[in-house]
This record gives structure tokens, sequence and C-alpha cells, in this order.
């Protein structure tokens, strides 16, 4: 294995460097913290205010704003 400018040549692959891979992926924007309450509670009021699934809907809620 031998350096070339910042490329690993590996046989006959090369690899990109790793700022380069993941600028070419897409940005994920994480809510913020009051995002993801605020849509909580709205899941927790959807569901009639049932306690006991607070973590099941803040990982909802989060996920659901990442999408968005």
């Amino acid at each position: 294995m031998k350096l070339i400018q910042r490329k690993t040549v590996k046989t006959t692959k090369t690899s990109a460097p790793l700022e380069a891979k993941m600028s070419a992926s897409p940005k994920v924007t994480m809510p913020s913290v009051e995002e993801i309450a605020k849509r909580s509670y709205e899941l927790f009021l959807s569901r009639g205010g049932d306690a006991g699934h607070d973590v099941e809907d803040w990982l909802r809620a989060e996920a659901d704003l990442r999408k968005t």
C-alpha cells in the first residue's frame, strides 16, 4: 500500500479521502432539544396523555424531525 496525493492505493482500487466521502453524503440537520420536546409532547397528547411512553415519543419525534 502506498500513498499518492492523499489517495490510498490498494492493488487496483483507490479510495477518496474521508472528507470527500463525507461531503458527498446528504447533510442531516439535527433538530434542537426544544423542537424534539414540542413534537414529543404532541405525540403524547395524540395518544390521549397515556403515560409510560416518553422514550418512544422522544425517539419518534427526533426521527420525524430529521426527515423534514
